[in-house]
């Protein structure tokens, strides 16, 4: 029997899943921008100009002067604009509102790029068996995504100016767990393999994943509850490195995520901590074939830390905040393929 057809057959199983990688990577750049539009969606405290979740005909925005002035008293119904926007104009609500709209279009647009391959793919019989309860769980997560966005912009309606940060954490935590598992199995399908961690260089690797992300939800406590806008010296805070009255609110645990002081400092400490393993990391796999990879996360960790300082000395302002947003998820996503280039 020619061996011929049987070579054709992995030739088009390869090109396959070449195929459904470039798909599931774009889907992950998507959602690599809908993470900044949401950053600046906070930065320019935008997050709670559409105070309804309309999922099918929320995707469009107000389409007659009638319409924007009814948006408009609703928002003016809130704590937000009782307190911080009294007296803002029609006009430069409409500023923010696009912010809002902005981002949640992108949440649909993802759903559609994700969702219409997906079935042609399946139609068509490219995707294996074994990855099709793994490409609907993501699409499940990008549900959920949307469901906890709302939960999100709710706890900022009726008694608070701004969404809750425990919420706002869930969210963008969500977001990045969304953008790490679209690249993993993305370079899953491009290798052509499934991934153990042996070693223990590449449990390390996973060990900075898990690492990276708990700086990306630190660096949410410090957007929710703007941290970043005082204690705006480095390396010293408060005039000192390690300040004083990091434990002074009762109980204890709201410090870790309330208190102002306590939670840039853990984010400081967390970075310090992020870029000494980077370092150590990269001189552990300067001899292996992840050498490069290992290389290129420690100088992204670099940047991110400089960028950070940067971003706390000139007192947040929304470019370089945005930026300090995107730099984390380039970031994790480095950290994402390196660990992928090492597991086995």
């Amino acid at each position: 029997m020619s061996v011929l057809p049987r070579i054709n057959a992995v030739e088009r199983a390869d090109e396959n899943r070449r195929a459904i990688a470039w798909w599931l990577f774009g889907v992950a750049a998507l959602v690599f921008v809908m993470v900044v539009v949401g950053g600046l969606t906070r930065l320019t405290e935008s997050g709670l100009s559409i105070t309804e979740w309309k999922p099918v005909t929320g995707a469009l925005p107000p389409m007659s002067e009638a319409h924007w002035q009814e948006a408009f008293d609703l928002y003016r119904q809130i704590p937000q604009y009782r307190l911080i926007n009294k007296g803002m104009t029609l006009a430069e609500f409409k500023t923010i509102y696009w912010w809002e709209w902005s981002h949640r279009l992108l949440g649909r647009l993802i759903g559609f790029a994700f969702l219409a391959p997906f079935i042609w793919f399946a139609l068509t019989r490219r995707i294996e068996r074994a990855m099709v309860p793994r490409l609907l769980f993501l699409f499940v997560l990008g549900g959920a995504q949307g469901a906890l966005g709302w939960w999100m912009v709710k706890s900022g309606l009726t008694e608070r100016t701004e969404v809750s940060q425990y919420r706002l954490a869930a969210h963008l935590g969500l977001a990045t767990i969304i953008y790490g598992a679209l690249i993993w199995t993305a370079l899953d399908l491009w290798h052509g393999k499934s991934t153990r961690f042996l070693s223990g260089l590449s449990k390390a690797a996973l060990a900075l994943i898990v690492l990276v992300f708990a700086q990306t939800i630190l660096g949410a406590f410090v957007a929710g509850i703007r941290a970043g806008l005082i204690y705006n010296t480095w390396p010293l805070m408060a005039g000192a490195f390690i300040p004083d009255g990091l434990l002074a609110m009762k109980p204890v645990w709201h410090n870790f995520f309330e208190s102002h002081l306590t939670v840039q400092f853990q984010h400081r400490m967390t970075a310090y901590l992020l870029l000494a393993f980077a370092a150590w990391h990269a001189w552990r796999a300067r001899k292996t074939e992840a050498a490069g990879t290992a290389n290129l996360l420690l100088a992204a960790v670099i940047a991110q830390a400089a960028l950070g300082i940067w971003t706390l000395l000139w007192v947040v302002p929304i470019p370089l905040g945005a930026m300090h947003q995107a730099g984390a998820m380039i970031v994790f996503g480095v950290a994402v393929w390196h660990a992928h280039r090492l597991a086995k």
